[in-house]
C-alpha cells in the first residue's frame, strides 16, 4: 500500500450488495443509458458470468476488510438491475435512509423492505429517520439515489448530472432534506445525450476527484471544477472515451490494516483501471492506500453499471 494518508475520510467500511439471480440486458433502462448493450450469449451464461463478477467483487472487498452484507435477490419477478442496490437506497451517517424514485418501472421491485433491514441487522446500522421518495414516480419524476446524487460530505455537497432520471426539483428537496448544497449542471456524451448517472462522470473521494471536465456543459464547466477545488482534492480530469469503461464509477471506502491501521481503498473495475494510464493514473493512485481493480466486463457491458453501481454505502455522510 502506498499513498499520503489525510483526515476526513470520504468512504464508509460497510457496504450492501445484492446477489443477482435475473441478471441481463434491461431495454426498459436502455432507453437512457447508452453504456449498455445486448448481448451475444443466452440468458443463462449471462446470469452465470455476472454471478461470478459479483463474488470476486464481493471476495475482493472482504479480504481488504470491508464489511459487506449480500442480500440475494428474488426470482419473480424479474430483476434485471437488482445488482445496483444504490439507486434504489442509501444509508446516512446520522440514521436517516432514504428511498428513491426510478424512471424504469421495471427497476422498482428492486426496492424490498427485508433488504433494508436485513443490511441494518447484519452492518450494525441503527435507523432513525426514513424518507421515501418513491411516490415521485407518480408525477414522472425521478432521483435515483447516489447514481443521480455524488455526495461531498465533508462540504456538503450534492453534484448532480442533470437527466431524465435526475430531477432538477427533487434534487433540491432531497438537498433540504439531508442539509446539502445542491450542484446541478449538464453534462452529455459524444453524441449530447446526457449522463444518464452522475456516477459514471464523476467520482469523490477524500483527497481526489475524477471528473470527465470535457462533458461538462461549458456554461457550467468552470462552477463545477471551481466548487471541486476549493476543497483541496486533487482534480483528476478523463474524456469521455474513459467513462465509456467506467473511469468515473469507481468508489473510495475505508479499511483496516493491522500494519497502517485506517485506510483507504479505491474499488474499480478491471476495465476502467486499464483505461486510466500515465499521469492521470499515478496522481489518482497516490491519493489512495491500495486499489481494488476487478473484472467486471459483463455487468457493465449488459447491466451498464459499474463497481459504485454495486455498492450501497452504509453510513455515509
Amino acid at each position: 500500500m502506498s499513498g499520503t494518508r489525510q483526515g476526513g475520510a470520504q468512504g464508509t467500511d460497510r457496504v450492501l450488495m445484492v446477489r443477482p439471480v435475473a441478471f441481463g440486458f434491461n431495454p426498459d433502462a436502455a432507453v437512457t443509458n447508452r453504456l449498455q448493450r445486448p448481448a451475444a450469449e443466452g440468458a443463462a451464461t449471462v446470469q452465470a458470468q455476472a454471478l461470478a463478477e459479483f463474488e470476486g467483487l464481493r471476495a475482493a472487498l472482504a479480504a481488504e476488510g470491508v464489511a459487506v452484507c449480500v442480500a440475494d435477490d428474488t426470482p419473480q419477478p424479474p430483476k434485471p438491475d437488482a445488482v445496483f442496490p444504490n439507486n434504489w437506497v442509501s444509508f446516512h451517517a446520522d440514521g436517516t435512509i432514504v428511498l428513491y424514485p426510478m424512471q424504469p418501472a421495471t427497476r422498482r421491485p428492486e426496492r424490498r423492505e427485508a433488504i433494508v433491514e436485513q443490511a441494518c441487522r447484519e452492518l450494525g446500522y441503527e435507523p432513525r429517520r426514513r424518507l421515501d421518495l418513491s411516490a415521485h414516480e407518480r408525477e414522472g419524476r425521478f432521483l435515483e439515489g447516489t447514481g443521480s446524487l455524488v455526495l461531498d460530505p465533508r462540504a456538503r455537497r450534492a453534484y448532480a448530472c442533470l437527466s431524465p432520471r435526475t430531477d432538477l426539483a427533487l434534487l433540491h428537496e432531497w438537498c433540504a432534506l439531508l442539509d446539502y448544497e445542491p450542484v446541478p449542471f449538464r453534462a452529455t456524451d459524444a453524441g449530447g445525450t446526457p449522463w444518464y448517472h452522475t456516477n459514471v462522470m464523476l467520482c469523490i473521494g477524500t483527497a481526489f476527484a475524477v471528473v470527465a471536465a470535457e462533458s461538462i456543459d461549458p456554461h457550467d464547466r468552470e462552477r463545477v471544477l471551481a466548487s471541486l477545488a476549493v476543497t483541496g482534492r486533487e482534480l483528476v480530469e478523463v474524456g469521455r472515451d474513459a467513462v465509456g469503461c467506467f473511469a468515473g464509477n469507481m468508489l473510495e471506502l475505508a479499511a483496516w490494516d493491522e500494519a497502517l491501521g485506517d485506510v483507504r481503498v479505491l474499488v474499480m473495475s478491471a476495465r476502467a483501471r486499464a483505461a486510466l494510464e500515465g499521469p492521470a493514473w499515478q496522481r489518482l493512485s497516490a491519493c489512495v492506500d491500495s486499489v481494488l481493480a476487478v473484472p467486471l466486463h459483463t455487468i457493465e457491458s449488459v447491466g451498464g453499471g459499474g463497481v459504485r453501481c454495486m455498492l450501497a454505502e452504509v453510513g455515509i455522510g
